[in-house]
């Protein structure tokens, strides 16, 4: 948004039109986290002061970075289940052709596919997630379990907030 007055990078055009820093990648991808054995997560703060050091580099190349940074982080991933990621991709029917999915290709050697390629609404995915943690949130279930992040025991998570009641 700052560099280019759009609010993102739309299949990723202005990624593949730059060049990767290769110093850059090295210290976002230089992370105690990437060494951990899942199960593992991350908060969505956890790269934000990290993502500052693209701030040097052009529009171009700062979005090929982070681009080559969110790829590399998924592969480092990705490595710690060897059987698993044939996974990451079902039906070729529909080639993407983003610069993300087109990176994570050549990194993971698997076909890597949008969720439409199975079926599912991509632009609807992540407000059906956050509604199906509301309703478990809203019955007291975990949304955090042992095995998928590494908390302890079963976490309930969110907090419900009620808008406040009009007088009539």
């Amino acid at each position: 948004m700052r560099h280019t007055g759009t609010a993102c990078d739309v299949d990723g055009k202005l990624a593949l039109s730059g060049v990767v820093d290769a110093e850059t990648l090295a210290q976002l991808m230089d992370n105690p986290y990437f060494a951990l054995p899942p199960p593992k997560s991350l908060d969505r703060n956890d790269f934000h002061a990290r993502a500052q050091v693209v701030d040097g580099l052009s529009a171009k190349d700062g979005a090929a970075t982070l681009v080559a940074f969110t790829v590399e982080s998924v592969a480092a991933f990705a490595r710690a289940f060897p059987h698993g990621r044939e996974a990451l991709a079902r039906d070729r029917r529909r080639p993407a052709q983003s610069a993300i999915m087109a990176g994570l290709r050549r990194a993971l050697a698997v076909p890597v596919d949008p969720v439409e390629a199975v079926g599912w609404n991509g632009d609807a995915l992540e407000a059906q997630a956050f509604a199906y943690l509301a309703v478990r949130s809203l019955r007291g279930l975990p949304l955090s379990v042992p095995t998928t992040t590494g908390v302890p025991r079963p976490m309930p998570g969110g907090v419900l907030h009620r808008a406040p009641r009009r007088a009539a």
